[in-house]
C-alpha cells in the first residue's frame, strides 16, 4: 500500500480512516475537501481543480480520501489499492450530525479555510440518499479495476480496526 484511495460517503469516516491509516503505514495524508473548497464554502474552477488533482496524484506514495467523481477515475488509476467504506446510511448520518456538535461553526481539520462546518437539510438529503443514488456507480466503477488493484470494501467500523490492526503487521 503506496498509494492509497479512500471513497465512501460523506460521514463514513474517509478522513478519520485515512489520518490513521496514513500513520501506520507512514503515509502523506490528503483531504480532497482541502483542495476543493474555497474560502466560504466556494466551490474550485472545474479547469483548476482538475489541474490540482493531477498533481496530488502524481506522489509516488499518498493516502487520498473524499469522492468528487468526476477526478474520482484519476485517482483510482494511480492508486495501487482503493478502499470503499460501504456503511450504511443510519451511521453515516449519524456520524455528519455528530460531527456538526463537535465542530458547530468552526473548521476541521480537513478541511478548506474559512470552510467552517455546516448542516443542513440538503446535505442530510445527499448523505442519506447516497446509497441508493450512488452505491451501484462505485460498484461498477471498481469493477473496472478489481484485476490489477487492491480493493478493500469495509462495512462497519469492526473492519477498519482490523484494517489498521493488520497495518500494524507491516
Amino acid at each position: 500500500m503506496q498509494r492509497v484511495a479512500i471513497i465512501g460517503s460523506c460521514g463514513a469516516g474517509k478522513s478519520t480512516l485515512a489520518k490513521a491509516l496514513g500513520g501506520k503505514l507512514n503515509l502523506p495524508v490528503i483531504h480532497l475537501d482541502a483542495y476543493y473548497w474555497q474560502p466560504g464554502w466556494q466551490e474550485s474552477n472545474q479547469d483548476r481543480w482538475l489541474e490540482t488533482h493531477q498533481k496530488l496524484v502524481k506522489g509516488d506514495r499518498w493516502i487520498i480520501d473524499g469522492n468528487y467523481g468526476g477526478t474520482m477515475d484519476i485517482r483510482l488509476t494511480a492508486a495501487d489499492t482503493i478502499i470503499w467504506l460501504d456503511f450504511n446510511r443510519y451511521l453515516c448520518l449519524w456520524r455528519v450530525i455528530k460531527r456538526y456538535l463537535e465542530y458547530p461553526g468552526k473548521v476541521r481539520p480537513d478541511m478548506a479555510a474559512e470552510c467552517p462546518e455546516r448542516l443542513n437539510w440538503e446535505f442530510l438529503q445527499y448523505v442519506w440518499n447516497f446509497p441508493t443514488l450512488h452505491r451501484h456507480r462505485i460498484i461498477d466503477k471498481l469493477s473496472k479495476y478489481r484485476a490489477n488493484k487492491q480493493i478493500v470494501v469495509l462495512q462497519n467500523p469492526h473492519q477498519i480496526l482490523s484494517l489498521l490492526d493488520q497495518a500494524n503487521d507491516r
